[in-house]
């Protein structure tokens, strides 16, 4: 594998299931400080490891309430081993799960980590100047400076990431506006969200930059057509190399992980599945022939080049498919009243088929409300011009889960000058051979690649389980699913009634 030439992944198949399927139960941070907050709802057992012969923690399976109903995790393993090095704390104190909880669908959500930050006056292993602060040199010697300095963190669940301008890029920093008075070009401050680390078998980019995944010239993950050939790693020896770079960055331990820890948190993290299970006003999602839920998540097909929006399906070899979504295909009409008796009127809908029906049409309308896509580097001038004319599903167009089967990420404009709010650092990038200018929070993927036309390019996230863990985008700066859907409206003029913009919300709710 050319570990210097960096792109992105394969998301990976994984074994057929002939065992029960057990969700687990929220699990906290690596310290003893950040456990608390995520193991409030932890029902633990005990059991005993045959190969082993040691006695482990294993959580019971136990749906994790949100603003929305329930979301469930089910682990192809059957259950969990709290044991597993996902939870081991290393370095700061710092684990896997510091950043990555179950009842937040294995991200960390603002108000939660404002909770964490009451309990333990801001000691909690998750609140540490590395990449917690805004800045790696403020004061934190009093609980109001705490405060301050993890602002970020605390009201948008954003991780300060520091990156260089990498050797040889096409561009350079002539100017930083940063309001925490730290950032440079041999370290960016950019802040993002921790990703789930669930449902990894439908990616095939890890990390919103792509620094994670890997090209490889021998390996048969290729995009189609592409010339010059791009082929790539597994997701498997990416998520390997992933944890080990976590630990020493974010946890800050110096020798990193064995190679045994490093299998035991790729194990972990690929034997996961998330979604929403219940809706509070829908009630369950596979009632009536729905098909939400993690049952039939797990069950849902996965390759490489599955549905790829520019060349087809690569293994059946069909035209791509905009239909993506078909969880609440059942669900349509609903809401239409049913005949009464003899000389009766007929019966109104109840509120629950009311609302399911809306589900369905929010469905549809991710599936085929038209979109003029343009200005999107990455998508335009890059993929077929004639893909133009689109619908959410162009962009997330892995069925069921809404990702990019192939490796590529999009400039959608979250990153852009004009959206920039003034708690965000802001870059001036100039292209070294044009002389071009370009303003923005975020590089993204250019500061993988080095290349000018990558700029304020990120990876297509998963869009399953999305209502426990607001907020969204890469910089957490969509506060809602509304919010979300907002801003794509405007970037792309769509023209959403208000009632598409309700039924859109409601089906993106139960995913």
């Amino acid at each position: 594998m050319d570990q210097k030439k960096r792109s992105w992944k394969f998301g990976k198949q994984l074994l057929t299931l002939s065992f029960p399927l057990m969700s687990l139960s929220a699990c906290g941070g690596g310290g003893s400080n950040s456990t608390q907050a995520a193991t409030d709802t932890t029902t633990a057992i005990t059991s005993t490891s045959a190969s082993a012969g040691t006695t482990s923690s294993v959580a019971a399976p136990v749906p994790q309430a949100n603003s929305e109903g329930t979301v469930l995790t089910s682990s192809t393993s059957g259950s969990i081993d709290l044991s597993n090095a996902f939870f081991q704390a290393f370095g700061n104190g710092r684990s896997c799960a510091s950043c990555h909880q179950e009842n937040q669908a294995w991200s960390i959500r603002p108000d939660v980590l404002q909770q964490r930050f009451a309990n333990t006056n801001g000691t909690d292993p998750i609140f540490n100047l590395v990449d917690g602060a805004t800045s790696p040199n403020d004061v934190v010697a009093t609980l109001d400076q705490k405060r301050l300095a993890y602002s970020m963190l605390l009201t948008k669940g954003v991780i300060r990431i520091g990156l260089p301008i990498p050797n040889g890029a096409q561009f350079t920093l002539t100017a930083v506006d940063d309001p925490y008075n730290f950032a440079g070009a041999s370290q960016l401050s950019l802040f993002r969200r921790p990703l789930p680390t669930t449902n990894l078998k439908f990616e095939s980019t890890v990390m919103w930059d792509g620094r994670e995944t890997f090209t490889n010239p021998q390996s048969n993950l290729c995009i189609k057509d592409a010339n010059p050939a791009s082929c790539f790693a597994t997701a498997d020896s990416d998520l390997l190399n992933q944890a080990n770079t976590a630990v020493i960055t974010h946890a800050q331990s110096p020798q990193g992980l064995t190679a045994a820890q490093q299998r035991s948190i790729a194990n972990f993290e690929e034997s996961l599945f998330t979604a929403q299970l219940t809706s509070t006003r829908a009630g369950s999602l596979t009632d009536a022939g729905a098909k939400g839920g993690v049952v039939a998540l797990v069950a849902a097909n996965y390759y490489f080049g599955i549905n790829d929006i520019s060349a087809g399906d690569y293994q059946t070899g069909a035209a791509f498919n905009q239909n993506v979504m078909t969880m609440y295909s059942t669900w349509i009409g609903l809401d239409a009243p049913t005949p009464g008796g003899q000389g009766q009127p007929p019966v109104a809908p109840t509120a629950v088929n009311v609302l399911r029906a809306s589900i369905a049409r929010g469905e549809q309308i991710f599936n085929t409300k038209p979109i003029n896509i343009a200005g999107v580097a990455g998508f335009n001038g890059q993929l077929r011009t004639s893909l133009q004319r689109g619908t959410c599903a162009s962009c997330h167009s892995t069925p069921a889960v809404g990702t990019q089967s192939v490796p590529r990420l999009f400039n959608t404009g979250v990153a852009a000058a004009n959206l920039r709010t003034s708690d965000m650092p802001l870059y001036t990038l100039k292209n070294t051979i044009t002389g071009e200018v370009i303003q923005t929070t975020d590089p993204g993927f250019a500061l993988t690649t080095g290349q000018w036309a990558d700029i304020g390019r990120f990876k297509v996230p998963a869009l399953r389980a999305l209502a426990a863990r607001a907020p969204y985008f890469h910089n957490g700066s969509a506060a809602d699913i509304p919010g979300v859907i907002r801003f794509y409206d405007r970037r792309f003029n769509i023209g959403f009634t208000p009632q598409e913009v309700n039924d859109l919300t409601e089906f993106l709710k139960v995913l």
